[in-house]
């Protein structure tokens, strides 16, 4: 084969690749993909419960990443406080500078970042499968939570207002399974998620048709593992 027909066939090749969309993987496999996430709220003790088995997993701690700043001495709790303002200030920083896309948005509120994903902008409208810009999005978030990987993250779907709350508690852990089986996908450590379906809990807007489009949603809330 010619210089010229192999460098055609790679470019063909990366071209066939790129085109190629995602598709969730077999819903059989999703428990092997999230071996080690948890099935509850994200909070504080849950969080403690979680060390032990998330350190055993490769995981580690704000407080052990290098850090520029000078630190109080002899001041745990401060110095603690410090390098999580930083280290999740710019975790929010590179989020935000990366999903500056219609539905999507990042929020923090203390040493907590939470990115809001409008289900619409990263799944297909008439299917449950992320879609090709969601795929592009999570891909994204996937490539910061790696280099900022100090962190718990919490995955939670919502619905808007429905009559069946069955139905509502099913498709939003549906949603929120999907996205973290995704991380999981690009190499995003399970044992750092928290996953939960809330149904239509939590509305973020009316009721309206464009209101009811925003609640369909899923956050990622990421905290510093301390």
């Amino acid at each position: 084969m010619s210089i010229y027909n192999k460098a055609l066939l790679t470019l063909l090749t990366f071209s066939l690749m790129a085109c190629a969309r995602y598709t969730s993987p077999a819903r059989s496999t999703w428990g092997a993909y999230l071996h080690g996430a948890s099935y509850n709220d994200m909070n504080e003790n849950e969080k403690i419960a979680k060390r032990p088995v998330y350190l055993g997993s490769g995981g580690h701690l704000v407080t052990n990443e290098k850090i520029p700043v000078k630190l109080n001495y002899g001041d745990k709790n401060q110095n603690d406080n410090t390098l999580s303002v930083i280290y999740m200030a710019a975790l929010e920083d590179e989020l935000y500078n990366s999903l500056l896309k219609p539905g999507m948005s990042v929020q923090r509120a203390g040493t907590d970042v939470t990115v809001v994903l409008v289900r619409d902008a990263i799944m297909d409208i008439s299917a449950p499968e992320i879609s090709v810009s969601g795929d592009n999005a999570l891909k994204r978030i996937a490539k910061i939570l790696t280099k900022y990987d100090a962190t718990f993250i919490e995955i939670s779907g919502y619905t808007d207002a429905m009559t069946n709350k069955n139905a509502a508690n099913a498709l939003s852990t549906d949603m929120a399974q999907r996205v973290a089986v995704h991380l999981s996908q690009h190499k995003i450590n399970p044992f750092r998620m928290f996953i939960i379906g809330r149904g239509a809990a939590r509305p973020i807007a009316g009721q309206d048709d464009i209101g009811r489009r925003m609640n369909r949603r899923v956050e990622i809330k990421i905290t510093p593992a301390r």
